[in-house]
């Protein structure tokens, strides 16, 4: 079964295309690393919440885009080889990133369901 790192980043909006670059050259490592898929969104209708939501989850301020988004490995174990191998890969010092790192949140997960799984997992 497949296994899911997923993020959340508050990015200026007027950084769209400078981070849509960033993700394509992350992109292309994380399936070097073995992902077999890359998924960054572009937030479009994240409505405020009344007890928590995406933007209060970062920390977003004003002029800011919620960006979605998650990689998917074959495997919990190909993940981990691969955070191993990028952690000490110089492509993925970022300098000047598009973005505050400090206020993404992400997390690992294991499917608990998915819809689009063959059959039998």
């Amino acid at each position: 079964m497949s296994y899911i790192d997923g993020f959340v980043v508050p990015v200026p909006a007027g950084n769209k295309e400078a981070y849509r670059k960033v993700c394509a050259e992350a992109a292309q490592l994380f399936r070097e690393y073995g992902a077999t898929r890359v998924v960054e969104c572009w937030g479009d209708d994240v409505p405020d919440g009344k007890i928590t939501d995406f933007k209060g989850a970062v920390k977003a301020e004003p002029g800011e885009t919620i960006v979605f988004s998650w990689i998917e490995w074959p495997s919990k174990e190909v993940r981990d080889q691969a955070n191993e191998k990028m952690r000490d890969d110089p492509r993925m010092q970022m300098g000047d990133a598009p973005f505050d790192g400090k206020r993404m949140i992400w997390g690992g997960f294991a499917v608990l369901f998915d819809t689009g799984a063959e059959k039998g997992q």
